[in-house]
């Protein structure tokens, strides 16, 4: 395989997580349990399009076939798309989107702050920029899972169902496979094995705070790296992708 092929790929399944996660949070807009919580929700979505805006005419750059950021987002079906299975998973209640921020934005961290070291100079600076705003998400939805978690009866068993649903779904963020293995061996990728434990510290902290209890691990999803996914994410696609196909190729 192909360097160039497997850099597409690669940065295919960290701009669909941030496209698909900010899709789902997208629709907590005007639905937020509260005016200020609506319009962060909002702004955390805005950020991660922007993520997977960088990266899509990055990857229509290095295609070199006429490609847009519109085209690689709204002309592939389900079984095109990479991202985790985290970022696809309905928002359900409050706790359930927080939960899932936790997860995702504890990964998020310590995945960009380690590619702002790739060889790679337009990773290394996408890295840089996406770090400044991953860091308020995991700030953001540390203090809310603390807040629930160490909260009301009610807040507290909520929040810990969150927990124990969304953890089947973790080890997802960590799988490898041979686009990995050729770009870490060029410096270009992170070794995830690496980023694992210190994810798992960052995560065992919050939880402890909140005074909830870490899941243990039982059988796990998988399959995002093989475009497996959930019925969620074709939903997902139907609403996101609905006036592009619609209406193909119009200019606006």
């Amino acid at each position: 395989m192909e360097n160039k092929e497997a850099l597409v790929n690669y940065c295919l399944r960290i701009g669909d997580s941030s496209l698909v996660l900010a899709q789902r949070l997208a629709e907590w807009c005007s639905n937020g349990p509260m005016l200020e919580e609506d319009i962060a929700l909002t702004n955390i979505s805005l950020d991660l399009f922007g993520q997977s805006r960088m990266l899509y005419n990055y990857i229509a750059e290095l295609n070199g076939k006429g490609e847009t950021e519109d085209s690689i987002a709204f002309g592939r079906n389900e079984r095109a798309f990479y991202n985790v299975l985290l970022s696809e998973r309905p928002n359900g209640h409050f706790g359930d989107t927080i939960v899932r921020g936790l997860l995702v934005d504890a990964f998020n961290f310590h995945f960009y702050t380690q590619l702002q070291n790739s060889k790679n100079e337009t990773l290394a600076a996408f890295a840089e920029k996406s770090l400044k705003e991953v860091t308020y998400h995991l700030r953001h939805s540390s203090e809310w899972v603390v807040r629930l978690g160490d909260g009301t009866e009610e807040s507290k068993e909520k929040v810990q169902a969150s927990l124990n649903d969304l953890w089947k779904y973790t080890d997802d963020l960590f799988e490898m496979n041979e686009d990995d293995i050729v770009l870490v061996a060029d410096g270009i990728a992170i070794d995830l094995t690496a980023i694992k434990p210190l994810w798992l510290e960052t995560v065992t902290s919050v939880v402890k705070r909140a005074t909830l209890t870490l899941p243990e691990n039982g059988y796990m999803h998988k399959g995002s790296r093989k475009a497996v996914h959930s019925e969620y994410l074709g939903h997902l696609l139907c609403d996101m992708q609905y006036l592009q196909r619609a209406y193909p190729d119009a200019k606006w």
